[in-house]
């Protein structure tokens, strides 16, 4: 073969390694696309068995480089540097259209089990935070929930919950971890089933609202996660899973949506979770001018074609706009008794619940000044700098607005036979049933009634206080007012001097003195119970 022929091989050699229109470099993966097109990284490419990457961050390293991984042993994660591309104008006022104008209901899935520690605990809030800060936030653009979990789920917040950019940051920043345990299955079936709800402020699907979960954990699922996230995500939740630390990465795919390489990351610690925040901004709202080169310190805001410096909170801004200087006064030293509050290069301090602040404005003393000692015999009430007394529900407080009297005028002493009834600062007396109240009010009088016992020997009818008798059908009341007689009536059709008619009259005079025999036997064992009921 000729030289000239070495020569063009050689060439093309060189081309096909440099040219962006050839080798596996620029390869992009598309099985599953994602709701929100995001900003691809480039990966290095891989062979056919080994298993997905996730983009893998790690902390500086004193007078080392800054930035992505790069691990050489066998298997090791492979940290891609992220594409520097650049956008047109028209492609930028795009970008800035979608981030700004196309709403999300976005909801955090927190890991926040014990093996994060408090420190830990709060650099994934200041992520949060952060991630929020680059978002649009509102009704109408948008909304974000909290799932807190352990070995328990807590919704902290749900999508409606907060409008404004400031509370929802707030809010953040006030969530608690809560115990040991790493229920992350749950907190997907939790997100799925009340956090993207209508009840909780997801939009429906008919506004073509994108649903994101981005869960976050350091450990390794203690229940099954696998059907519960391809639920979700058959549901229309895109996953993205971030794994810190020591989380499973074979969890972390079977969670996120695909394809993994857009939804599964990794850092080592909580501390560099920070080096996210742009990766999660170009995924949520597309490229943004931080991400293409910046000089910040610690935070750099998006600006629409250009950005801002910030600094982490404890921070203040230096004059050149980019570099920060410690702020806080508050960890460098101070005499405040409870609490220390930074304000600007200097300090205030408050006090704790229930505390304020003294002269000195230093010290603090309990508001509760009923806590402090009080005379009141029942009930002492704080009332600004001073107290007051109250009573029990009965009693009514004397004049010398300390000591208390009962307001039951009857609990106070009274002269009823039978029945007291208080009526503001006095009393009535009444009687129990079947009596009557004498003429003294106070004193009680049995009344005679029906109910109370009678000799009637048929019927008794009440008559105001006394009672009087009355005769069942085809009787008639005796001279005595009490007792009963038949009446006798003819009824014999034959001669009344004949034999028979004589029977039939005396069998039925002999009838009638049985059945009053009978009935005055009943009377008389009535009266016998009612004076033994009397004598008892």
């Amino acid at each position: 073969m000729t030289s000239v022929t070495w020569g063009l091989l050689c060439l093309g050699g060189i081309l096909a390694a440099t040219s962006p229109q050839f080798g596996s470099r620029n390869r992009q993966m598309h099985s599953s696309r994602p709701l929100i097109p995001p900003v691809r990284p480039r990966f290095e490419e891989r062979g056919s068995d080994e298993a997905p990457r996730a983009e893998t961050f790690q902390e500086d390293q004193p007078g080392g480089s800054r930035g992505p991984r790069q691990d050489t042993g066998p298997g090791a994660r492979i940290n891609p540097a992220p594409e520097r591309r650049r956008a047109t104008e028209a492609d930028s006022g795009a970008i800035r259209s979608n981030c700004r104008n196309r709403p999300i209901d976005l909801v955090f899935i927190i890991d926040s089990s014990r093996s994060v520690r408090p420190g830990e605990f709060e650099k994934a809030k200041e992520f949060l935070q952060d991630m929020v800060d680059s978002l649009e936030i509102g009704p109408g653009a948008t909304q974000v929930g909290l799932v807190n979990y352990a070995s328990t789920v807590h919704i902290d917040f749900l999508l409606k919950t907060y409008s404004a950019k400031s509370a929802l940051k707030q809010a953040l920043a006030r969530v608690e971890p809560l115990a040991s345990g790493t229920m992350t299955g749950m907190a997907i079936k939790t997100a799925m089933e009340k956090a993207f709800t209508a009840e909780g402020g997801a939009r429906p699907s008919s506004e073509n609202i994108a649903k994101v979960a981005i869960i976050v954990t350091d450990g390794r699922p203690q229940d099954k996660v696998e059907d519960v996230s391809a639920a979700a995500r058959a549901s229309g939740i895109e996953i993205y899973a971030v794994g810190v630390g020591r989380a499973d990465m074979m969890s972390l795919r079977l969670m996120a949506s695909l394809p993994h390489d857009d939804h599964v990351f990794y850092v080592e610690t909580y501390g560099v979770i920070e080096k996210l925040t742009s990766k999660f901004r170009e995924t949520l709202c597309g490229l943004d001018p931080c991400n293409q080169g910046h000089n910040c310190q610690h935070i750099c805001v998006n600006n629409d074609y250009s950005y801002d410096c910030k600094c982490r909170k404890g921070y203040v801004l230096n004059a050149d706009k980019k570099t920060c200087s410690f702020s806080d006064t508050c960890a460098r030293g101070h005499d405040c008794q409870h609490i220390c509050v930074d304000t600007d290069d200097s300090y205030i301090c408050k006090c704790r619940k229930g505390y304020m602040l003294n002269a000195d404005q230093k010290t603090c003393s309990p508001s509760d000044l009923c806590a402090r000692g009080h005379d009141c015999q029942h009930i002492c009430e704080s009332n600004d700098d001073s107290y007051i007394c109250r009573c029990q529900e009965g009693y009514r407080l004397n004049a010398d607005q300390k000591t208390c009297s009962s307001s039951d005028a009857c609990a106070q002493g009274h002269d009823c036979q039978q029945i007291c009834v208080t009526h503001g600062n006095s009393y009535t007396c009444r009687c129990g049933v079947g009596y009557v109240l004498n003429m003294d009010q106070k004193t009680c009088s049995r009344s005679i009634t029906c109910a109370q016992g009678h000799d009637c020997q048929q019927i008794c009818i009440n008559n105001g206080d006394s009672f009087n008798c009355k005769c069942q059908v085809g009787y008639v009341l005796n001279a005595d007012q009490k007792t009963c007689s038949q009446e006798l009536r003819s009824e014999i059709t034959q001669d009344a001097c004949m034999c028979e008619a004589q029977i039939v009259f005396q069998k039925k005079v002999q009838h009638a003195i049985q059945e009053l025999g009978r009935k005055l036997d009943d009377l008389s064992d009535k009266v016998s119970l009612i004076e033994d009921q009397q004598h008892n």
